[in-house]
């Protein structure tokens, strides 16, 4: 069985939009120990979503990979 790894995104540079390959991601705020309830998002067929915690804006580039983002320092790793 292959395990299936969610991304997970952060927004420690406070920036409006982070550009991301993944439809389905977590988001965590801020790097621990200042980040918000880690929150399953799921774009669906949309292209844009925005967090219900921080409010940042994540929209899907498909030019990026499922574990890639612009920045790339807003993937946590």
């Amino acid at each position: 069985m292959a395990a299936h790894v969610t991304p997970k995104f952060h927004n420690d540079m406070g920036l409006a939009v982070i550009e991301i390959g993944a439809r389905e991601f977590e988001c965590i705020g801020a790097q621990p120990p200042f980040d918000h309830p880690h929150v399953y998002l799921d774009m669906g067929d949309d292209n844009e979503m925005v967090c219900p915690y921080c409010s940042t804006l994540y929209r899907h580039d498909a030019n990026l990979g499922s574990g890639e983002a612009r920045p790339a320092d807003a993937l946590l790793k």
